[in-house]
């Protein structure tokens, strides 16, 4: 075997292995070998049959092809341990000639890490506040939340909310056909498409109507969308909206010991500022990992973004029920798969960039989490009836090990963000 190692962009190495002659009729031998046992080659009896007479009955292709798959893989770990190279992940063979038989590996390695000067790094938290509008919006949607529909008789108002059978049609093409569907006029609604709710508006118990509206131009589904439709819509109810009073029996209805409005409010206020300071923590992460990336030098194989693309794509079809559900919601938004997946690529980059950065950064710093830290994190997972199941599948040493890693690029991160934001030189002066 002759081997040559070249480094390439993306942290790769291209292995081209040229195969001795020995060691192809070798493996051919040994092909012959394996085939020839389970051939029933016409006039012998099975492993009894020539090689000569064997190629010939299966052609010299299928012999060589056996051979070279056995062959191949063997040969890189050989050069893999010659060339002192440490594969993180599967290579991709090509054969470039046959004779003598040369092929190339490209091997994805390890990245490559060197960390900028993040102890100079300062980025400041944006303020959180609370507005008396934010919590006045918050209250009035839990009136709504909470609201009671009442039947009445009279003209649907725009708010109402109207029971309906609904046809659509497009030429003689039925898009759209349910019964009983109680559907609220909410105006510039674009379901089921534009102006349909104000065409509603003033129906009343028992109305027939029918209209005809276009579907938008820019519609996912592009076998009708900028047609006309034709709907025939049937009323066989209106409901009115009665919201609570904002009072003290309001508050106590909600339950969780809040027995005033006053303790509502301020906990509507508490919940507003805690959702509000966790969608800030996690921007200024996201500004503190890209800055730390913009002054550092990271290298790393495309093996690892296609991974994470696939992890993600994998989430989003077990959210979706499954392939035949993804590729329903896909044709709702008028995409392809291909698209699908070129949206995701650079969330999937992202995210392989933050844990190289966090992984580099809990080894200069030194992070590290104990077991301890591990067995509480169990238990609080473990709260509630289904807690022993839980500690049943934190028991293996696979999630255990899982299970520590998040831990220790949570600590990572937080470190981090101490610096970056001052507090760790606060620590540190007090």
């Amino acid at each position: 075997m002759k081997t040559t190692a070249e480094k390439v962009e993306s942290c790769q190495v291209v292995l081209n292995i040229e195969v001795e002659p020995e060691e192809l009729e070798s493996s051919l031998e040994q092909a012959y070998r394996r085939l020839v046992s389970k051939a029933n080659v016409p006039g012998f009896r099975r492993g009894k049959a020539p090689r000569q007479l064997l190629e010939r009955y299966l052609g010299r292709e299928a012999l060589f092809d056996e051979a070279l798959d056995r062959l191949l893989p063997k040969l890189y770990e050989q050069a893999l341990s010659e060339q002192g190279i440490e594969a993180i992940a599967q290579p991709q063979f090509e054969i470039t000639q046959l004779d003598p038989v040369i092929f190339k590996v490209t091997v994805p390695t390890r990245p490559t890490v060197e960390l900028g000067d993040y102890l100079q790094l300062r980025i400041a938290p944006e303020p959180v506040e609370v507005t008396e509008e934010q919590i006045e919006e918050a209250l009035d949607r839990l009136r709504h939340l909470h609201a009671v529909w009442l039947p009445v008789e009279r003209e649907a108002h725009l708010g109402d909310m109207v029971a309906i059978d609904v046809e659509g049609r497009i030429g003689d093409k039925t898009v759209l056909s349910e019964k009983g569907r109680w559907y609220q006029l909410l105006p510039n609604s674009p379901f089921p498409v534009p102006g349909f709710a104000e065409k509603l508006e003033g129906v009343v118990k028992g109305e027939e109507r029918e209209f005809t509206l276009s579907i938008p131009s820019d519609h996912p589904d592009t076998e009708v969308a900028g047609k006309e439709c034709l709907f025939k819509v049937l009323a066989s109810e209106v409901k009115e909206e009665h919201l609570p009073e904002l009072d003290d029996d309001f508050a106590k209805s909600l339950g969780q010991e809040i027995e005033s409005m006053e303790l509502l409010r301020e906990r509507v206020a508490a919940d507003l500022k805690a959702s509000r300071e966790s969608q800030a923590r996690i921007e200024l992460e996201e500004k503190i990992i890209d800055a730390l990336a913009a002054m550092s030098h990271i290298e790393y194989p495309t093996v690892l973004g296609e991974r994470e693309l696939e992890r993600l794509v994998a989430a989003q079809r077990e959210q979706f029920g499954g392939q035949v559900g993804l590729e329903a919601q896909l044709k709702l938004r008028g995409k392809t798969e291909d698209e699908f997946r070129n949206e995701l690529r650079p969330v999937a980059e992202k995210f392989v960039l933050r844990s190289l950065i966090l992984d580099k950064l809990s080894e200069v710093e030194n992070i590290e989490v104990s077991d301890d830290e591990i067995d509480a994190e169990v238990e609080r997972f473990s709260a509630g009836e289904s807690g022993e199941r839980v500690r049943q599948l934190f028991s293996s040493p696979i999630a255990r090990n899982s299970l520590k890693r998040d831990l220790i690029m949570r600590k990572t991160m937080a470190r981090l963000v101490q610096i970056a934001t001052g507090a760790a030189m606060e620590e540190t002066d007090k």
